[in-house]
């Protein structure tokens, strides 16, 4: 499963939007490959902006810790590096990407990961019963544990990768799909809610 890897990604930030001036404050990288976490790129950054209280507040994130951080300017360039052509995912993956793209224009540079897949509109898709599809909610519901605390990016984006794994065995048990790959899970995302399990059924001949 996964033998394609896929990044999983996770910002913290000043706010909801890089359009309003909000920057980020940390960064977490999961690359997903053969079924596990193989590799991550994390760090606190520096983004030369005071740290709102309500955002120490949620995250544990102070002005004091970004103030040492490294630069956005060398933080991002080794993040592209990191991330390159594979595929990207993160939980609202659209919340990431709008802050990975504004943050690498900065520096006139461009993300070049393969696709974008959600884990979000994956979960509401793949388990469309659940209550709640926030990721703390999604990790309480499918029995997935927080290594650290939640709202930091280490910690989220492990959750995050634990879930797509989770998402990935769903599938192989319940379609028999044994080929799960980021294509795959793109087209998934794609498709509107209803259409999924028959989609899903399709691909059975992709079976071993």
């Amino acid at each position: 499963m996964f033998d394609q890897p896929i990044i999983m990604l996770d910002f913290e930030t000043t706010g909801l939007s890089p359009a309003m001036g909000d920057r980020i404050t940390e960064v977490a990288a999961l690359r997903i490959c053969e079924g596990r976490i193989v590799d991550r790129y994390v760090s606190l950054v520096n983004c030369g902006m005071r740290i709102p209280g309500f955002i120490t507040q949620l995250t544990g994130i102070s002005q004091r810790m970004v103030d040492h951080a490294p630069p956005v300017a060398e933080v991002i360039p080794q993040l592209l590096d990191f991330i390159g052509t594979d595929a990207l995912s993160a939980h609202n993956a659209s919340f990431d990407a709008k802050f990975l793209l504004a943050e690498s224009e900065r520096l006139d540079m461009a993300p070049q990961y393969s696709q974008l897949i959600c884990s979000l509109k994956l979960s509401r898709r793949v388990f469309p019963t659940l209550a709640s599809y926030k990721l703390g909610a999604l990790a309480s519901a499918l029995g997935l544990k927080f290594n650290g605390n939640a709202h930091r990016a280490e910690a989220d984006a492990e959750v995050s990768a634990h879930l797509l794994l989770h998402i990935g065995a769903h599938l192989r048990k319940t379609y028999r799909i044994a080929n799960v790959d980021p294509s795959l899970l793109a087209s998934v995302n794609r498709l509107a809610a209803g259409k999924v399990p028959d989609f899903l059924k399709k691909q059975v001949p992709r079976a071993a």
